[in-house]
C-alpha cells in the first residue's frame, strides 16, 4: 500500500504547446496545463461539464517524449505524484503552487 500515498492518475487535453527546459546539468524538464472534464447533469436534469486545469511537470525520459509527440489539445492519460512547493515572486511575494509530477504517459489517437 506505500505505493498508493501518493498516486495521480488523469486522463485530459493539453491546454497549450508543452514548455521545455533544457537545464545545464542536462536533464528536461517539460510543464505544460491539462484539462480533465467531469459531465453530469444538475438539478434541473441540464447536462454540464466542469473542467479543472491541472499543472503538470516531466522531467528527463518522460519530458523528452512530450517534447516530441505531445502538443495543444493532443489526449493524453498520465500517472504521477501531487507536489506543493511555494517559491518567491519576481516582487518578493510568496507564491504557492501545486503540481503533478508525471512518471508515465500514455497518449491517444494518432
Amino acid at each position: 500500500m506505500n505505493t498508493l500515498k501518493n498516486k495521480v492518475q488523469l486522463i485530459g487535453n493539453l491546454g497549450s504547446d508543452p514548455e521545455i527546459i533544457n537545464l545545464e546539468s542536462g536533464k528536461t524538464l517539460a510543464k505544460f496545463t491539462l484539462a480533465t472534464n467531469e459531465k453530469f447533469k444538475n438539478s434541473e436534469g441540464e447536462k454540464q461539464t466542469d473542467t479543472q486545469w491541472h499543472n503538470i511537470v516531466a522531467w528527463g525520459k518522460t519530458a523528452e517524449i512530450i517534447e516530441k509527440y505531445v502538443h495543444k489539445g493532443k489526449e493524453i492519460a498520465l500517472e504521477g505524484k501531487l507536489t506543493h512547493r511555494r517559491y518567491e515572486d519576481k516582487d518578493g511575494n510568496e507564491r504557492h503552487k501545486t503540481e503533478i509530477v508525471c512518471s508515465e504517459i500514455l497518449m491517444f489517437g494518432k
